[in-house]
């Protein structure tokens, strides 16, 4: 059995094909084996830290991290067995006695159940190496977005690394040793003064809730199940997938859609964090127009259309094509625009248009 590349590999004593760069992790979860991590990302460079996804490679002295260790032919690799097994439930002990607490709401981002998920399916909750705990919690942090409770953290780094690789931010990095390592930003200091543009990707991608949406957490007391529904963001015209999280009727928080074709996981922090106006005591919910006495009144959307066509075409046959001038909204789509330019230069008769985002 084999691919284009004639490269097969055994994984569990079945000959699986694979393309030459893959690790083995990657041909692995191609082929349905349930390897577990704490460090990896699939957006990310493997990083090899949590040895959890360790598997037996014949002929290797000690078994390998499979995602930082490539495929080549004839391997024969086993990632199921009763030694590795034990390997992963006492590395995960250990890490849970480092830690505050396990479970978290599911609120908190994510990727934040991924720990608890694992001790859970291992029965790593004994406890029997519990002593002294790793982590500092930055409490003082003000902003409004990002919880900072790193009494959770497990040092995997991908909140480091996301923000690096994939925002290219480098806003947060790694101070420190063993039971003192923390997770910082420049000189120790708060979000808001470091090069941090609250995208919330290392919330989205921690695997412990360390790093934690503040805004959905405040209604995790409400007792409703979470619901997700996919949509796209309505910010701006790159059409990022996102998945809306509400408990009945309310909004609670935004997850970027990791298999969005436009932003593969990756959000603003409008895409993010800027939903508060859906629910907003002032938000209007029908048209405005003015009447006889120049007063703001509801109308119909077409009432209100209708008024606002007379008036361009009023100030056209007044003052002239030419003292119109119209600004295209950055947030519409190139369909949007087209038909925005549409309407200037056809219906009006004035080539001056322009774009809010052209700048």
């Amino acid at each position: 059995m084999s691919d284009k590349s004639g490269l097969t590999l055994f994984l569990d004593g079945e000959e699986v094909p694979f393309t030459r760069g893959e690790s083995i992790f990657q041909v692995s979860e191609r082929h349905e084996k349930e390897i577990p991590t704490l460090c990896y990302d699939d957006r990310l460079d493997a990083f090899g830290g949590c040895r959890l996804c360790v598997v037996e490679l014949e002929g290797a002295r000690n078994p390998v991290a499979s995602c930082t260790t490539k495929a080549e032919a004839g391997m024969r690799v086993t990632t199921r067995s009763g030694k590795l097994e034990m390997h992963r439930r006492v590395l995960l002990e250990l890490v849970v006695s480092e830690n505050r607490e396990v479970d978290v709401d599911e609120l908190s981002g994510y990727a934040s159940q991924e720990m608890a998920t694992l001790v859970d399916r291992y029965e790593a909750r004994t406890g029997r190496f519990e002593g002294r705990q790793s982590g500092a919690s930055r409490p003082d942090d003000p902003n409004p977005f990002i919880l900072r409770d790193y009494d959770n953290c497990i040092s995997c780094y991908r909140c480091v690394r996301v923000c690096a690789e994939q925002e290219g931010d480098y806003a947060i990095s790694i101070m420190g040793r063993g039971f003192d390592t923390q997770i910082t930003t420049e000189f120790g200091g708060i979000l808001k003064e470091s090069a941090c543009t609250f995208c919330g990707q290392c919330i989205q991608t921690c695997p412990t809730g360390a790093l934690g949406d503040i805004k959905a957490l405040r209604h995790k007391e409400i007792e409703l199940p979470i619901e997700k529904t996919r949509s796209i963001c309505i910010y701006c015209g790159v059409g990022c997938s996102v998945d809306i999280m509400t408990k009945g009727d309310k909004i609670v928080g935004i997850l970027p859609a990791m298999d969005g074709p436009a932003n593969e996981g990756a959000l603003c922090v409008k895409g993010q964090f800027a939903f508060d106006f859906v629910h907003h005591p002032d938000r209007l919910k029908t048209p405005f127009v003015r009447d006889d006495q120049g007063e703001l009144v509801p109308a119909t959307w077409d009432d209100a259309l209708d008024k606002a066509a007379a008036g361009l075409m009023a100030a056209v046959n007044e003052h002239g094509r030419h003292s119109l001038y119209a600004i295209a909204s950055g947030r519409a789509p190139n369909e949007a625009g087209f038909m925005m330019q549409k309407l200037v230069r056809a219906g009006l008769g004035t080539s001056y248009i322009d774009n809010c985002s052209r700048a």
